[in-house]
């Protein structure tokens, strides 16, 4: 008897033990699906047949997919993107104008690489230079207008390596303005990224240069008058930005497009841009190829979706010692975020900020991140928000209260 309720027992401890077994396997099926369900939320990015890419989604501020997008590398004629800032910034300050006249140093004339063929007895107006540079690529337009700008090529990398660390470029280092390679010189993906959309935001007036297909200067050899960006030819919502292309760098492009979706918007609100970054790609056709790739992918595999209007908040925070009681967080275009295909519904915000806020608050003043969150509380997109109303500093009398009032809280 004892021997039978023996069996009895291991017989049903074995059993208990294989739906154990069960339900744990049951669990990590659960848990991988689960798993698997949440990696699927994110679009995955095709191949792309280059060293180093990025996509960077302008409107809404956000990097939609990358690879190697930090590893320092050669820019080549990528280089001339901060040195069209640097001119651009002089055009609209004053300090040049479109018209002004420059003249082609020895210096200048005797540029190696892509040139736009301009000799010393010229003096060339500025625009031209711009359209040299930009079009042709020319390293002698380049060294003209870095010349006009600062004196000397010397001192005009100075300010662009200034620049590159107001704009945030931590892994950018400039040693000429039109990129042939030089130990030291590089920059990344990102900083490129960086650099071209605050190039666009910043000097909006002057983008359209990027666009044009073909120009030569009257009087120079016709050879070298096309855009090397192939894009512009192919793909009618491109409009910029620049090649570039040395033995090391190999074949490089920052491409930009923008495409009208809608609900965003009427005119220029309801348009979407995306800024495609391709470094070390094979040849001229394969960084035409692969930044196409990357912005199309962009286009289908993400909606844009407007979460406030330009100039209108998307949140108001509470601020202490201020002359208003609350500050007005967004971005001066309006707030859109991208977010993958079919799952623009069912989610919601969430703002993280820094807590307390006290005056003074500048217009501008980067301050807290909008979080777009799915109904599954996973983040879907980030939105670094600014401040949009100055909150200046309230009185004497403001002070104190509101001073005691956090010490209260």
């Amino acid at each position: 008897m004892q021997e039978a309720i023996g069996r009895l027992w291991w017989c049903v401890r074995g059993k208990a033990a294989r739906m154990q077994g069960l339900v744990r396997l049951g669990w990590v099926a659960l848990m991988v699906a689960w798993s698997a369900s949440a990696v699927a939320q994110q679009p995955q990015p095709p191949e792309i047949a280059a060293r180093a890419w990025l996509l960077y989604d302008a409107t809404a501020a956000q990097v939609l997919a990358a690879k190697d997008a930090d590893e320092p590398m050669e820019p080549a004629s990528l280089t001339k993107l901060m040195t069209a800032y640097l001119v651009f910034d002089a055009l609209k300050s004053g300090r040049l104008t479109l018209q002004q006249t420059l003249p082609v140093s020895e210096r200048a004339w005797k540029m190696p690489g892509s040139r736009m063929f301009i000799e010393p007895r010229m003096q060339v107006p500025v625009e031209d230079l711009l359209k040299g540079m930009i079009v042709q690529s020319g390293n002698d337009a380049t060294v003209a207008l870095a010349e006009g700008v600062a004196g000397s090529v010397e001192r005009f990398v100075e300010l662009m390596n200034q620049q590159a660390r107001a704009l945030g470029l931590t892994r950018t280092t400039y040693k000429n303005p039109e990129g042939l390679t030089a130990p030291g010189h590089l920059t990344t993906a990102r900083d490129l990224a960086t650099l071209a959309a605050r190039l666009m935001q910043d000097f909006p007036e002057y983008v359209g240069y990027y666009a044009i297909q073909r120009y030569r200067y009257p009087g120079t050899p016709a050879a070298n008058d096309t855009n090397r960006n192939l894009l512009l030819f192919r793909d009618p919502t491109v409009d910029g930005l620049k090649t570039g292309h040395t033995a090391a760098a190999g074949y490089c492009l920052v491409a930009t497009a923008r495409r009208p979706v809608p609900g965003l918007g009427e005119g220029a609100a309801g348009q979407r841009r995306l800024i495609s970054v391709v470094l070390g790609a094979a040849s001229e056709n394969a960084r035409a190829a692969e930044s196409q790739k990357l912005l199309n992918w962009g286009y289908t595999a993400f909606e844009a979706v407007r979460l406030s209007a330009p100039g209108e908040p998307v949140a108001t925070a509470p601020v202490w010692k201020g002359r208003s009681s609350t500050v007005k967080l967004g971005r001066p275009g309006g707030v859109v975020v991208a977010l993958p295909a079919g799952q623009a519904k069912g989610w919601r915000t969430e703002l993280v900020r820094p807590d307390p806020l006290v005056a003074p608050l500048q217009a501008g003043q980067p301050l807290g991140t909008l979080r777009v969150l799915s109904p599954g509380g996973q983040t879907l997109a980030e939105v670094p928000l600014q401040v949009l109303e100055t909150v200046e500093e309230a009185g004497l009398l403001g002070r104190w209260w509101g001073a005691l009032r956090l010490w209260i809280r």
